[in-house]
């Protein structure tokens, strides 16, 4: 049986690796990606999958970070609503599902488009510094649904 202070480190680390999706979310919403590399390791590894095809892999920051500016720049408005979320802690490593609502804003030819996204997340994480950081992140864009927006 875990001690009462085992039982509370892991809430306490639980709440701090959905703390760092959320706030992942949150960064990405206001195009704040060079503060976003802060919440991966140096070496982090992230890919990407659009219906089940790989779109990009990337290692480290600075991959990382060229291939999400690539993309966000081809949005308006990007809008993310992180929902369930299961974590499983082992000492200093981690790793969680998690699920989102990731709807992108982007004009073309004109007109606004409203593209909505269901992502499933698989992160691993690793505490260095007494700190939690993603080392690895896939993202499975499962589908999507393509609208154009009509302006009233």
């Amino acid at each position: 049986m875990n001690t009462l202070e085992q039982r509370i480190q892991k809430l306490e680390d639980t709440a701090a690796l959905k703390t760092i999706v959320d706030h992942f979310s949150n960064l990405a919403d206001k195009k704040e990606l060079a503060t976003q590399m802060l919440l991966f390791t140096q070496d982090a590894v992230v890919e990407t999958y659009f219906e089940g095809e790989l779109f990009a892999a990337m290692k480290g920051r600075e991959e990382i970070l060229a291939t999400f500016t690539n993309f966000t720049q081809n949005f308006d408005t990007m809008y993310h609503m992180n929902g369930q979320f299961t974590a499983h802690i082992n000492g200093d490593t981690a790793t969680a599902d998690h699920y989102a609502l990731v709807v992108l804003v982007n004009t073309v030819e004109g007109q606004k488009h409203r593209n909505t996204n269901g992502v499933i997340y698989k992160d691993e994480y690793v505490r260095q510094n007494g700190e939690w950081l993603i080392s690895k992140r896939v993202a499975n864009f499962t589908w999507r649904d393509n609208q154009v927006i009509q302006l009233s």
